[in-house]
């Protein structure tokens, strides 16, 4: 059962990452790896975020998938100005 949530949490960053990357203006570059990092720290974000709002977390709900992605989009944008590593050609 671990294995799945494993799993389960490795594709929905990897998800949550690629969405933040496509919306985040400018080519990144980081591979695979740091995208499913990213996904899951912007997932975490997210819902920390929404658990405070909301007085606790819940089940999975279309909202807290956007809330993945807008911590996604955070957790990438603060990458790229920590590391400058965002390319802006």
């Amino acid at each position: 059962m671990l294995l799945w949530t494993i799993l389960g949490w490795i594709v929905f960053g990897l998800v949550a990452g690629l969405i933040a990357r496509a919306l985040v203006p400018g080519k990144d570059n980081i591979g695979c790896t740091m995208t499913i990092i990213i996904g899951v720290l912007g997932s975490a974000l997210g819902g920390a975020i929404g658990a405070a709002l909301t007085k606790g977390f819940h089940k999975f709900q279309p909202a807290g998938f956007i809330g993945s992605v807008l911590g996604a989009i955070v957790v990438l944008v603060i990458y790229n100005a920590v590391t400058g590593r965002k390319d802006r050609h």
